[in-house]
């Protein structure tokens, strides 16, 4: 069972690096820094959920003690809220574009 989490881990983890070989490869056609601020903070919460939830399954598989890291479902929690409020800002008519 211990090689299965760690199998899906490692896929997860090789899923967040593509993830992030190809959004930081994305450009973004806007001049405004607030739009780049939301851009990276939307690339940020995409990019880090695939390596909290591959810290989930490699945590199960190593970890025998889990309570000590109860706080860790805040990770994933911050991360959507992040990539939700970038991706719906971004969404926004802006009067600079």
């Amino acid at each position: 069972m211990t090689w299965i989490l760690l199998a899906i881990g490692v896929v997860l983890a090789a899923l967040g690096v593509r993830s992030l070989w190809r959004w930081s490869r994305t450009p973004l056609e806007s001049t405004s820094p607030s739009d780049h601020l939301l851009y990276a903070l939307y690339v940020t919460g995409r990019v880090g959920l695939w390596f909290a939830f591959a810290a989930v399954f490699i945590g199960y598989a190593l970890i025998d003690d889990l309570g000590r890291f109860r706080w860790f479902v805040l990770i994933p929690i911050c991360l959507s809220a992040m990539q939700l409020v970038g991706g719906v800002l971004l969404g926004r008519p802006s009067a600079e574009r």
